[in-house]
């Protein structure tokens, strides 16, 4: 089983993401960074989740069994703990979430100096020091050079500051109700924090965290909860988070949910118009509606794609010098305040565009009209390489020539194959992913 992932490691606690595991995980990331160490200090934050307790612990016993110290700052966000990382001139920073998966699984992020997520590169020579037991055993301190560990519990206003210095001075929410659901996880204090003090009129969803509940019933994964508040409270907008708040969902006032594709062509053609959108390019995944695409280019705006994962998208931001790109499933980056997809930081670029534009969230993030696409995530029982599946190639074609667009591709943490096929034609669509879906559950049984 490979170690890394999409998104770094990720598992079920306890079975894949063990005590074990973790602390020889940090032991390696330890040994990695040495080299290039500048302050010998690695930053670890984490999410709600009661594994936590038990991934944390082990994670600093590693990196503190090879030299390391350890700074501790409890339940944040994953953008935080990079942009803290980079603020307290951190060698490193370590994330211990499994974002919107289920409290049972837990996983571990990995951020380098500068906030950045690592590159497959780098994960890959991590993963080799991992398997090497001489290497990991030759490492370990003794003496004076064992490392040692302290919790800082007021770096949260640094990232506060941060984000709010995000918001045009010249506005404020005054007179805005906003409902914020925070998934019971990472985002539950930061995120109210900052629409309060920014001036909004906040109901909070969310925020009570035990443990158990995180992504339960409610944040980014569940819209339907923030749905039915805005419509209760007769909000202006909703706003829902995941378990680590690097990602967002957006509600209109009408409690119908705002398309990730539709969010992210409203904020570039808002950053264009100010002039704002480097290059005048946006950087997206394989996994958008080219309907974003054609309604960007209106405005003289290049898009283009990378591959899923908001790292994928980052890499491609900084190699075209681009600083706003994002995933149809709310990781939206901007470059200029963020490393990495925040959640919290899109919902305050969103707040403003809604501010300056004058109009309701229903209007403004409804700037065109999607094309037809379909979805579908699909259990599978082994995820055998694509081309190796034999009468695949027949399959495409067949969908091709359909004037259909196809996307098939495996889960970076699940045992899932994610198919979407996107046409003018909905009947040809819903009949192709019939076709597509039991082709694959007896290629994949």
């Amino acid at each position: 089983m490979a170690l890394f992932g999409t998104d770094g490691v990720r598992g079920k606690a306890g079975e894949k993401v063990t005590a074990y595991a973790a602390m020889r995980l940090a032991m390696a990331t330890g040994i990695y960074f040495k080299p290039y160490a500048k302050s010998k200090k690695i930053l670890v934050g984490k999410d709600t989740r009661r594994s936590g307790y038990m991934v944390e612990n082990a994670i600093v016993a590693g990196l503190t069994a090879v030299g390391y110290s350890v700074i501790q700052i409890g339940p944040m966000p994953t953008p935080a703990i990079a942009f803290i990382t980079e603020n307290m001139r951190c060698d490193a920073g370590i994330m211990i979430s499994a974002s919107h998966n289920p409290y049972w699984d837990n996983g571990i992020k990995f951020f380098d100096h500068s906030g950045k997520k690592l590159s497959k590169d780098v994960e890959s020579k991590i993963a080799k020091i991992y398997d090497n037991d001489e290497l990991i055993e030759n490492s370990q301190c003794v003496e004076r050079n064992i490392g040692r560990s302290r919790r800082i519990d007021d770096v949260i206003g640094r990232y506060i500051v941060h984000i709010k210095n995000s918001f045009p001075k010249d506005l404020t929410l005054n007179g805005l109700r906003v409902v914020i659901d925070c998934a019971n996880g990472a985002g539950y204090i930061v995120g109210p924090t900052i629409l309060e003090e920014l001036g909004a009129d906040v109901i909070v969803l969310g925020n009570k965290p035990s443990g158990f509940n995180i992504n339960e019933t409610c944040g980014a994964m569940h819209p339907e909860v923030l749905a039915k508040a805005v419509r209760d409270y007769r909000a202006d907008i909703g706003i829902a988070l995941d378990g680590d708040a690097d990602r967002i969902v957006v509600v209109d006032e009408n409690g119908d949910v705002v398309d990730g594709d539709k969010l992210m062509g409203a904020l570039a053609h808002y950053l264009n118009e100010k002039k704002l959108l480097k290059n005048k390019t946006f950087v997206t995944t394989i996994m958008s509606n080219m309907a974003l695409d054609d309604y960007l280019a209106k405005s003289g705006i290049q898009t283009l794609r990378s591959q899923v994962g908001d790292k994928n998208v980052s890499e491609l931001m900084a190699k075209v010098g681009s600083n706003f790109g994002g995933e149809e499933s709310g990781h939206v980056i901007f470059s200029d305040y963020a490393t990495t997809g925040d959640g919290i930081l899109t919902g305050l670029q969103a707040l403003a565009l809604m501010l300056e534009s004058g109009k309701r969230a229903s209007e403004v993030f409804n700037p065109f009209e999607l094309y037809p696409q379909v979805k579908v995530n699909l259990e599978v029982a082994n995820k055998k390489p694509l081309d190796k599946i034999d009468g695949l190639n027949e399959l495409k074609k067949e969908i091709e020539d359909a004037n259909i667009r196809h996307l098939f591709r495996y889960s970076g943490t699940e045992n899932k194959i994610r198919l979407l096929l996107e046409g003018s034609n909905k009947k040809e669509l819903h009949s192709f992913m019939t076709k597509s879906q039991d082709f694959f559950k007896k290629a994949l049984s």
